[in-house]
């Protein structure tokens, strides 16, 4: 699964990566980020890449509770085109989340230690995702959305047997362009990242609390 993880980088190198042209104009730093949190999302409108801020948690539309996006923060890839919360979204609302790295657990001697995974250019990236526009009760529009996962690469399995969806660049047009329906090409997206590519590490259990909100969480344990 993808429960947690963080986003640093500075708007203007996150712009140029996603070729952003509209939206908000700031994304708040944050190195614990948690489900239920607003989080930086990339869609498409009009043909242009916009950055927005979206809760996370999906709540399909005949939800009464936002609360009920907790159960919906991750999607697995082998049931999200069929599974009546997802289908519509996957149709329609696909969206990327900016992160800088991501977390999991390893579990050593009965207890969990925290390990940072990212890309090893040290950039941002846009982990795989659906949006859905949830109103609520009194009619107030929610920005809701969830994490793809799918099998870990060989790195991460002696961690976690799941690994967020990490979209190459060159994918990062395809899965966002409401346009393209075949739904083969789609999923043919989502699979495990390079191993190449990625570098983790053991950092400190500081992480495990989300009230620890700094750099020092993606520091190195040496």
């Amino acid at each position: 699964m993808c429960g947690r993880f963080e986003l640093h980088s500075a708007f203007e190198i996150i712009a140029q990566i996603f070729g952003l042209a509209g939206g908000v104009s700031a994304v708040p730093a944050s190195y614990n980020i948690t489900p239920g949190q607003d989080i930086a999302i990339i869609t498409k409108v009009g043909g242009n890449n916009r950055l927005s801020l979206c809760h996370w948690g999906f709540v399909p539309s005949w939800c009464k509770e936002l609360s009920e996006g907790y159960k919906m923060i991750n999607a697995r890839s082998e049931t999200v085109a069929e599974k009546p919360s997802f289908r519509q979204a996957f149709s329609r609302h696909r969206c990327l989340v900016v992160a800088d790295g991501f977390y999991e657990w390893k579990n050593e001697g009965g207890k969990k230690k925290p390990v940072y995974v990212h890309l090893k250019s040290g950039m941002p990236f846009g982990m795989v995702g659906l949006y859905n526009l949830w109103t609520s009760p009194e009619g107030e529009q929610v920005c809701t959305c969830t994490i793809i996962t799918t099998d870990a690469n060989e790195s991460l399995k002696p961690i976690h047997d799941r690994m967020p969806v990490i979209a190459p660049p060159d994918k990062y047009d395809l899965w966002l362009d409401p346009g393209v329906q075949e739904k083969e090409k789609l999923l043919q997206m989502l699979k495990p990242y390079p191993d190449k590519e990625l570098e983790l590490y053991e950092v400190s259990t500081r992480v495990n609390s989300p009230k620890n909100d700094s750099a020092e969480n993606i520091q190195k344990i040496k």
